[in-house]
């Protein structure tokens, strides 16, 4: 929209057949345009099961979910500090399932963090449902390795403090 703007400025003093012109190379570019979002909108990896909600979503070395809602987690659980919005995250090492409860209604996301020693390194799973609801994010990690699991906030685009609860490894 930036592009056709300044090119309606540039095009007021033209002739008619200029014009004309210019609405050809006009319709050309917007053409152009929207096959260039067509192309570039197309979901990567590690967008490919939820909408680009954290920067680091933005790497392929990430794995970003947005979790849904379901009425009771399984597997471990251990509740991060009350500054990271006592999240209470749980992992269900046999499902690979992560649980997040948002445990504060603060008007941040929920969020859990697991880094991961082989495969994808980062997964997240985002609870945006409301205060006092667990959210479920399914992934596929490799068995072997360390796996270091985190719980916080999301607190806007580029802002996730998170806190360390836990590791695991199934060597």
């Amino acid at each position: 929209m930036l592009l056709m703007s300044r090119m309606k400025t540039v095009l007021v003093g033209l002739s008619p057949l200029r014009r004309a012109w210019s609405r050809r190379i006009r319709s050309g570019l917007l053409a152009l345009a929207v096959t260039a979002v067509t192309v570039f909108a197309t979901s990567t990896p590690s967008m490919a099961s939820g909408d680009l909600y954290f920067v680091a979503c933005e790497s392929s070395n990430a794995s970003c979910q947005t979790g849904v809602k379901v009425a009771y987690p399984a597997g471990v659980c251990t509740t991060a500090s009350a500054y990271y919005g006592s999240t209470i995250v749980c992992v269900d090492y046999y499902g690979d399932y992560v649980y997040v409860k948002d445990n504060h209604a603060d008007g941040f996301a929920a969020m859990a963090y697991i880094e991961s020693e082989f495969g994808v390194r980062d997964r997240y799973c985002r609870n945006p449902h409301t205060a006092g609801t667990w959210a479920r994010c399914n992934f596929d990690w490799s068995e072997s390795g360390r796996k270091e699991v985190s719980g916080g906030i999301l607190q806007n685009y580029a802002t996730m403090p998170l806190d360390y609860l836990w590791s695991f490894s199934n060597n």
